[in-house]
């Protein structure tokens, strides 16, 4: 009865101790991306991403970007992903910190977000929840004025691959509120294709694709914006 309940033991502790990751370099890496991107709220202008991927171990990974946009819009984010390897696909939660400056409004828009995913080769699925707080810039600390928030909105994504997700080269198209820089309300879902190909064992090319409609759930389909990036990826 005892090596029975050791085995099993070892079993169900298997997923928290599985060495390397399922997916993933497991390498340091640098990401440079150029952006177009156009919308009818701030028309035509240009975005240059900077993203670090930094695996810390086998089971934790931590993810920081920042965004400089001609729009006169910073915005920085800080990701934390602890993952699980299981015996088909991996588990993972991720904490999500996101603060935007919108200097040409005189607006800060500070989002925090916590998920829960699961992902295989071909699909990747993640849904939580996220609250966002917007001050204004010119906002009296002197009066009775308080910040605006929204204490609970629904985070998802939806993100299929025509490749195996480690593959050297790979499609995917993805459905979510979410990216690297926006939280949009759950009502207002993001359209996405991207692609990638590993010239090197060191060099990745990064290009993507973005279309945001109009609408609540897009049931008016009027073009809102678009967006399209390319860059390059270093691994160490």
């Amino acid at each position: 009865m005892r090596k029975i309940l050791i085995v099993l033991a070892v079993l169900l502790t298997l997923p928290l101790y599985a060495g390397e990751p399922v997916f993933g370099d497991n390498r340091f890496s640098i990401t440079l991306l150029g952006e177009y991107s156009y919308n009818t709220t701030w028309q035509h202008h240009g975005n240059l991403d900077l993203q670090a991927y930094m695996p810390l171990n086998p089971n934790f990974e931590l993810e920081v970007k920042t965004q400089f946009s001609t729009a006169n819009v910073f915005t920085g984010a800080l990701q934390l992903r602890p993952k699980f390897a299981m015996p088909v696909g991996e588990l993972f939660a991720e904490t999500d910190i996101l603060c935007r400056a919108v200097a040409r409004n005189r607006v800060n828009d500070f989002t925090a977000a916590l998920g829960v995913g699961y992902r295989m080769d071909y699909v990747s699925v993640t849904l939580g929840l996220y609250c966002r707080v917007l001050d204004n810039w010119d906002r009296s600390w002197y009066n009775d004025e308080t910040y605006i928030t929204e204490p609970f909105n629904l985070l998802y994504r939806i993100q299929v691959f025509c490749r195996p997700q480690n593959n050297i080269w790979n499609l995917s198209f993805m459905f979510s509120n979410v990216d690297d820089y926006q939280m949009e309300r759950m009502w207002q879902p993001l359209f996405s294709v991207g692609t990638w190909y590993d010239v090197t064992d060191r060099f990745r090319i990064n290009m993507a694709a973005q279309c945001k409609p109009a609408g609540m759930f897009h049931l008016d389909a009027t073009f809102y914006g678009a967006t399209l990036r390319a860059g390059l990826t270093y691994k160490f």
